[in-house]
């Protein structure tokens, strides 16, 4: 039969016939042959099989030989035995070298065909010897790949003992870094990386199996990308073991990296720079992981020089990499952290300046969803380096004509929405214009409500009569307020809520109340701190007055308030209405203005105090919070602003008390910034810095409790000092705590528009806005809020406890949320920061209209979201200023290094090294510690300290 196959093989017979022969060649197997016809076909099928000229001769050897050793397995077993196969690993076959995969295939199929045979055993023994020796001999990727299939296939094989598999780890760890790729078309690029995961995969499952190998493996590792050698270069294929690491391990191994009095800062150097080019591998995990991790070790120990060299060598490649969309995630999470911790000096990013147009380019060309993606990210990040690094404009002009979006002009939107009474091309009220869109949207609706509840027999009416139908249910719906959730309109549901005035006659007691639709609350300011110096007997006499500046709010879908009881004069400023109390005024002033004659001009003296050009006295900065309880604090209504009791026929002192009966879902805030002056006939803007709270608590009144309360006594406690919150709190009776305790409603700042210029009739507006991926706060939150109000009895208004802890613990999360700077057709990346900060940095530019969001109990707060920035805006050095400082900064840098380096050593010798001790469970995964420092991975967060 072997005559047969070995005449057949080569014979020039087609290749049909050819098959039909070698189909009886398999069958006749099953006949009885003797010892050496057996052996005669195992060997001629041996050299088929690894000498064959055609893949059709060495696919009729492994069919032949299968069959013949599936019914001969003695005599199989007999011919594959140890000889043999130590004759193959070692010198080959014929003309076939030893490092051929060839070699492998056939001594797996062996293997595989003896697996039940006794002697298979000793052959395990021989394979664990000899696959260390191969290993050690630094097999080529497409060997040393076979081989590891091999050992995975038969984990017999592997080298067994601590010492044997700590070595074998070692040394392929060491073949590995001797990887390089034969070719680089696509093709032979895919193999090559296939045959690089075939081995780390090998690794893998030997670490899984027997953790102890991993700690040994990982120290071959540094030191082989460690090492200083410039002849040898060790291979990026190494990249893709750090994925087979667990990411428990990273806090433990940096810091022993660290602090390794043993490593040098050269080897440090190289490894990190060998592990930043890692970055390229396509298929690799966590490299940037372990990268920003090691960068942040290095900055817990102060080793700044490091870095900044480093970063300084790296970056261009880094950015280079975000060309390539399987390893840009990776590339951008390294870039972010390496450009937001280089704070001090722009030379890092300046390096990368002139590659970001035509990056950018590329990405808005290919029109990809991940590109697009990306692009976002990246303009973020080049944002906020332009900013923090601002003062070269020429530099930056191109770069942001290349990320510039386009800008949506809403003129049509405009002029369909214009109040009528808007002067063309002249600076209107932003408020006065929010509250006549809120007011036409809202009657609009209401309109069509009414039209689509017409019968259907009304179709058939003149279009007159229609009108005038419809003309009829709109004043139906104008003049009856909605009370059903489904009948209320759009603006209502998100901007709507109710205000109750309470006025109590302090002479007879009897009590008006007034409950009134709203869209948004008029803050004025808390009295002027030129009261302080006000005397006791002044005060006690006037006793619970509250400022001339009364507060106007909106209503929606109803006429301006016009009740007889409040004596008041209304004073309009391009929509920013105050209320002018003439007589409570002349009560605050000083004794020499306290007389019969003072005329309006004095009057307005004492409101406009704080006007352009004077600087507030107090240093104490108002907050929104104080604004708004002074909203709600009780007022005194007496002198000219009287009250008319019905019930006792004539003017009467009385006690005017707002509470809010109906939160809405957006809470609107305007303050009241433009004043009169009709001494020089202008209006003024109070310029005075206002603190803006993240979190805003809003007392709503949930009971009916009655208001028909009798004033027990008005607290006489003020103290000169006393103004603003403090005053209104102290002009309350004395048995207001008793009425009933509001709920603190929380609620979360969403925007802020604010007004640049010094007058109401010039100046710029432009809007901070937060961009808001999830929904609502925490249950804590909200829990949190319902606990303080019921534990603030003796302040109603103030809420400053629970205000201040809440505000505490959501700063973090919703501080690192995005914030945008809409300014005209401009939108750039901002931070919180920048918003409370700007009327302290910019005098003219003032917040005008806030915009809250309520925070609902059912959702929480989404502290993974990720990401605004906080930036350091102030102005650049010069650049020859900027060049001496960081080249003394570089020198005290290296002599805190030493420190530094002195305290590390010691806390590690105490705690643990390079060596397996165990993991550290005190921090959490990917951080360094509380020594780590600087910057945050990606940039959703940017650390103080340079590195």
């Amino acid at each position: 039969m072997d005559k047969i196959l070995e005449g057949l093989v080569s014979s020039s017979h087609p290749l049909p016939v050819k098959r039909v022969i070698v189909r009886r060649v398999v069958e006749s197997a099953e006949t009885p042959l003797s010892q050496a016809q057996c052996r005669a076909m195992f060997a001629l099928s041996t050299r088929l099989i690894l000498q064959g000229p055609d893949p059709f001769q060495r696919q009729v050897g492994r069919q032949v030989l299968e069959a013949y050793a599936r019914f001969h397995r003695d005599e199989f077993e007999a011919f594959f035995n140890r000889g043999l196969v130590l004759g193959l690993l070692q010198r080959g076959y014929g003309g076939l070298g030893s490092r051929d995969p060839a070699i492998l295939d056939y001594v797996q199929a062996g293997l595989r065909l003896i697996i039940s045979c006794p002697s298979v055993l000793e052959l395990f023994a021989l394979l664990q010897v000899e696959a260390l020796r191969m290993v050690c001999e630094r097999p080529a990727p497409p060997l040393c790949a076979r081989l590891c299939q091999l050992l995975g296939d038969f984990p017999q094989c592997l080298p067994r003992g601590r010492k044997l598999s700590l070595a074998f780890c070692q040394q392929l760890v060491r073949s590995m870094a001797h990887f390089q790729s034969q070719g680089s078309l696509e093709p032979e690029l895919r193999l090559y990386v296939s045959q690089v995961t075939q081995v780390s995969s090998l690794l893998r499952s030997i670490w899984k199996a027997e953790p102890d190998t991993l700690l040994s493996s990982l120290q071959e590792l540094f030191a082989v990308i460690s090492s200083t050698d410039t002849s040898f270069e060790p291979s990026v294929a190494l990249a893709s073991l750090v994925q087979h690491i667990p990411l428990q391990m990273i806090t433990v191994l940096i810091r022993s990296l660290t602090t390794d009095p043993n490593v040098k800062d050269a080897s440090m150097t190289q490894a990190l720079c060998r592990m930043i080019d890692w970055l390229s591998w396509p298929l690799a995990q966590h490299v940037e992981t372990w990268v920003i991790a090691l960068l942040k070790g290095l900055a817990a120990v102060q080793k700044f020089t490091i870095l900044i060299d480093v970063t300084l060598l790296k970056i261009e490649l880094v950015f280079n990499r975000l060309w390539f969309p399987l390893v840009r995630p990776g590339a951008l999470a390294v870039l972010s952290h390496m450009l937001l911790s280089f704070q001090h000096s722009p030379e890092a990013f300046h390096v990368l300046v002139p590659h970001v147009v035509n990056l950018v380019h590329s990405f808005k060309s290919n029109g990809l969803p991940s590109s697009t993606t990306f692009l976002v990210q990246l303009t973020e990040l080049i944002h906020c380096m332009m900013y923090h690094y601002s003062g070269f404009p020429e530099l930056y002009e191109p770069i942001l004509e290349a990320v510039k979006r386009e800008a949506y002009a809403p003129r049509i939107f405009f002029e369909a929405s214009r109040p009528p009474w808007f002067t063309p091309r002249s600076q209107q009220d932003c408020s006065e214009y929010l509250r006549f869109l809120l007011d036409r949207l809202h009657e609009e609706e209401r309109t069509l409500k009414a039209l689509s509840s017409a019968k259907p027999s009304e179709t058939m009416m003149s279009d007159e009569s229609l009108a005038q139908e419809t003309a009829n249910k709109a004043q139906v719906f104008t003049e009856a307020p909605c009370t059903g959730g489904e009948e209320r309109t759009l603006i209502e549901r998100m901007f709507g809520g109710k205000l109750q005035t309470s006025i109590c006659c302090l002479n007879c007691k009897s009590t008006s109340q007034k409950e009134e639709p709203f869209t948004d609350l008029s803050l004025a300011f808390c009295p002027p701190t030129s009261l302080e110096n006000v005397d006791m007997q002044s005060i006690t006499h006037s006793s619970e007055v509250k400022d001339d500046c009364m507060v106007q709010t909106s209503i929606v879908a109803s006429s301006p308030v016009e009740e007889s009881a409040l004596d008041t004069s209304l004073a309009v400023s391009d929509g920013c209405e105050t209320v002018m109390n003439e007589g409570i005024l002349k009560d605050l002033l000083p004794a020499e203005l306290s007389s019969e004659n003072v005329t309006d001009s004095d009057l307005y003296k004492v409101q406009d105090s704080k006007n352009v050009s004077q600087k507030p006295v107090s240093e104490n900065t108002p907050s929104v919070t104080d604004l708004l309880n002074y909203f709600l604090a009780p007022e005194i209504l007496n002198g000219d602003n009287k009250y008319y009791c019905e019930k006792c026929a004539s003017l009467q002192n009385a006690e005017k008390i707002m509470q809010i009966m109906e939160e809405p879902e957006y809470l609107i805030l305007t303050l009241l910034r433009f004043s009169y002056d009709p001494k020089c006939h202008i209006r003024r803007k109070i310029l005075d810095n206002v603190s803006l709270p993240l979190i805003l608590e809003l007392p709503v009144k949930r009971t009916a409790s009655s208001l028909g309360v009798v004033s027990r006594g008005w607290s006489v406690d003020v103290e000169f000092s006393d103004t603003g919150e403090n005053l209104a709190k102290k002009l309350k009776p004395s048995g207001a705590e008793e009425v009933c305790c509001p709920e603190l409603v929380p609620y979360v700042l969403s925007s802020v528009v604010v007004h640049s210029g010094i007058s109401s009739e010039s100046g710029h507006y432009y809007s901070y806005a937060r961009n808001i991926t999830g929904s609502g706060p925490s249950l804590g939150l909200c829990h949190q809020s319902k606990t303080m109000a019921l534990a603030s009895h003796s302040s109603l208004l103030a809420g400053e406890i629970s205000h201040a802890v809440i505000e505490n613990d959501l700063d973090a999360n919703e501080m690192s949320k995005e914030w945008f700077l809409f300014n005209d057709s401009r939108v750039t990346f901002t931070s919180f920061q920048s918003v409370q900060k700007i009327t302290s940095r910019f005098p003219k530019d003032t917040a005008y209209v806030l915009l809250y969001k309520k925070q609902n109990c059912s959702s929480g707060f989404n502290a993974n979201s990720a990401n605004g920035l906080w930036v350091n805006g102030d102005p650049p050095l010069q650049k020859e200023l900027m060049d001496a400082i960081t080249k003394d900064n570089k020198l005290y840098l290296q002599e805190q290094e030493l420190s530094a380096r002195t305290q590390a050593l010691q806390a590690a010798s105490a705690s643990c090294s390079f060596r397996p001790n165990g993991f550290d469970d005190n921090d959490p995964p990917g951080s360094c510690g509380p020594t780590g420092g600087g910057g945050g991975g990606g940039f959703s967060t940017i650390g103080r300290l340079v590195f």
